[in-house]
């Protein structure tokens, strides 16, 4: 990744992965804010500026811990050393907070964060999973500041529960000889090829998510694989079908037998809009009025009738492809 400019807090230069990332990035521009939370230099930007915004780097301390309960393959999310992402799906969640997410913001306080979760996790009465790539790819994240590298082996050591976190890139060789001991589930997140190129911009192709999960796999990790988000966009069948295939011939024996499935639609809103006519105008919309209803404020969501449709027929499609795979959850 390259970026044109670092914002920081000038209080993560204490800690050491604030010094590291100094050294790393010696060459940029280094602007110092009062808060990763607010800089409002990014704030005024119109949405025209969005992939441009994409180029600059915020590091500062997580100062909020507020751990989220989550009933899918979690217990809970928790927010962990990076939030936001150098790529740009045009769908992403995190961009409903345009001006506060949509930059890569990576936070120096690991060890702080990492004792807060182990001691949460051998804590708990029964055992506990943490999402920890809620907010940000990790696997993006860890090619700048190794902090897989030193969360995985030192979680591993403790009986605190098992960690989780999704991706869509496959910078994987790192850690695939760590002793992670079981206890951290890999979550590959895939799409028909031709809608990653037009809609998650930056990100891995879907043939190297393929040998990447199929790689974790092989190095113990347990491994799942998400279909997020299902964009009902022309010709949705097919692609999707098309996309099932490539993973029944893709997919290693070892990754197929012990996998599961989570399955997102796509949800979209107003900023979303608003910010991809802007900058990327030449790209098709993903706001249907035929397909889709509003969900709260400024959010759009599939139709109940559409949602059930896509249900029913990639249930069809995955029993008939890829067999007796274990389906998580739909949402």
């Amino acid at each position: 990744m390259k970026f044109d400019a670092v914002y920081y807090e000038p209080d993560s230069l204490s800690y050491p992965l604030g010094e590291q990332l100094k050294e790393q990035f010696s060459d940029l521009p280094w602007i110092p804010v009062e808060s990763h939370n607010s800089i409002e230099e990014m704030r005024k930007k119109e949405n025209a500026e969005f992939g441009r915004m994409k180029r600059n780097l915020v590091i500062g301390i997580r100062k909020t811990h507020k751990y989220t309960e989550n009933h899918k393959v979690s217990d809970y999310l928790v927010p962990y050393t990076s939030s936001g992402c150098s790529a740009m799906c045009l769908y992403c969640y995190l961009v409903c907070h345009y001006n506060k997410c949509a930059y890569l913001r990576l936070f120096v306080n690991r060890e702080q964060m990492l004792e807060r979760l182990i001691k949460k996790g051998r804590s708990s009465p029964s055992p506990l999973t943490f999402e920890i790539g809620s907010n940000s790819d990790l696997i993006l994240e860890n090619t700048i500041t190794g902090n897989l590298l030193y969360t995985i082996p030192r979680f591993a050591r403790e009986n605190a529960g098992m960690l989780t976190f999704p991706s869509k890139f496959h910078m994987v060789d790192s850690l695939l000889e760590l002793p992670h001991e079981g206890k951290v589930i890999f979550r590959m997140s895939v799409n028909p090829q031709p809608l990653i190129a037009r809609y998650e911009l930056g990100t891995s192709n879907l043939k190297k998510r393929i040998a990447a999960v199929n790689s974790m796999c092989e190095a113990g990790y347990p491994c799942g694989l998400l279909l997020a988000p299902v964009m009902l966009v022309e010709g949705w069948k097919g692609l999707y079908t098309e996309l099932l295939e490539q993973l029944r011939t893709g997919l290693t024996e070892k990754m197929q037998r012990q996998m599961f499935l989570e399955i997102i639609l796509m949800t979209y809103s107003f900023v979303h809009r608003a910010i991809n006519n802007a900058a990327f105008p030449n790209t098709p919309d993903l706001y249907d009025s035929s397909l889709m209803i509003g969900r709260g404020k400024g959010k759009y969501c599939y139709r109940p009738e559409a949602r059930a449709e896509a249900e029913l027929y990639l249930r069809t499609e995955i029993k008939r492809i890829l067999g007796n795979v274990a389906i998580r959850y739909i949402s």
